[in-house]
């Protein structure tokens, strides 16, 4: 091809193969440059092609790390919508929790039949990745987390507080949750023994830092006499005590939530919303259960937590109360639209 294109006479390409060279036909023009210089065609595609290559190598790279600063920005935002009873309800419920861990660990070792052996692992495995989950909501959101360690029949929390480059997270959020969870034992914070949950106090927390908090009133939480009891019981036995212990401690969580959604301002953040409705739908759905296990093997059902009946009551109270007066103000409104008719009707007969 080359030796073809070297012995082409210039006169012949113009003359013979395009004696209408003025009438502007580009596309021959092109067709014969590419027959005579195929190589120098080939090399200045190439570079052309590398070259647009090379912007767009070049431009990706910061419109990828425009939009990624632009979502951690918008979700960091996004996470400042939440006041203090979801802190207060996130760190609560992660030593709530881990006492359901306490018990549910016992059932192996302690011959439970093999429903409560299912029911237990399905309590840990849904309550450990719980655990997680408000630890990280915490983190999130520059609030101090409760750290859990586990000894026998006792826990010990201690408190993380936040880094002092917290403030930073929203553009360099790469390190992931199950690393803070792997490295939680050697993170700053300070630690407390915890042999009955009930004396755990925290520094300070949420928005009003500086604020002392204990779970002594925290419903459904056994007390360290029942937690021995349950820890010393053996097959069908430690069946009843595990079940009836656990309602209540579910029942306890379900108090807690409703705790939650009747503060005001409490529950709007979205990732809140879900853990909470997701808990509350969990530990409902498995109180049934317990139950209906208890009636199976002819063991008492207990009653409904006092703590919860009281506060059933007081939500009947006020969605009563709030139905009253939401009749009154109809019953207002429609004595008002006859009037308004009345008046109309007088202007038009005038």
């Amino acid at each position: 091809m080359n030796l073809l294109c070297n012995n082409i006479d210039s006169n012949f390409l113009f003359n013979t193969l395009l004696p209408n060279r003025h009438s502007g036909s580009l596309f021959c023009v092109m067709m014969f440059a590419l027959l005579l210089f195929p190589n120098e065609y080939a090399s200045a595609q190439h570079g052309n092609h590398h070259h647009q290559e090379r912007d767009a190598e070049q431009s990706a790279p910061t419109e990828l790390q425009e939009l990624e600063a632009l979502y951690w920005q918008r979700l960091h935002s996004s996470r400042q919508n939440f006041v203090q009873a979801d802190v207060d309800f996130m760190t609560d419920m992660i030593v709530h929790h881990a006492q359901a861990l306490i018990m549910s660990r016992l059932s192996p070792e302690n011959g439970a039949s093999p429903a409560v052996q299912r029911l237990s692992a399905r309590i840990i495995n849904a309550q450990q990745d719980e655990i997680a989950l408000m630890q990280q909501w915490l983190r999130d959101r520059e609030q101090a987390v409760p750290l859990i360690h586990f000894d026998g029949l006792d826990m010990h929390v201690r408190m993380e507080e936040p880094s002092a480059d917290t403030n930073e997270h929203a553009s360099d959020h790469h390190s992931s949750h199950d690393s803070h969870h792997q490295n939680q034992q050697h993170e700053s914070g300070h630690e407390m023994h915890h042999p009955n949950h009930h004396t755990h106090h925290q520094d300070g927390h949420g928005h009003g830092h500086g604020h002392g908090h204990n779970h002594d009133d925290m419903p459904g939480m056994l007390t360290q006499a029942q937690l021995e009891e349950l820890g010393a019981a053996r097959d069908s036995e430690f069946d009843r005590l595990f079940l009836t212990y656990m309602i209540e401690h579910h029942e306890g969580a379900v108090y807690m939530v409703n705790e939650l959604f009747m503060a005001d301002g409490a529950g709007t953040d979205l990732e809140s919303y879900r853990l909470a409705v997701d808990i509350y739908a969990e530990q409902v759905t498995e109180i049934a259960m317990m139950r209906k296990m208890l009636e199976r093997m002819g063991f008492d059902v207990p009653e409904p937590l006092k703590e919860l009946q009281e506060q059933q009551q007081r939500l009947r109270s006020a969605q009563a109360s709030s139905g009253h007066e939401n009749h009154h103000q109809m019953q207002r409104e429609n004595e008002s639209e006859p009037e308004s008719g009345n008046r109309h009707g007088h202007h038009s007969h005038h």
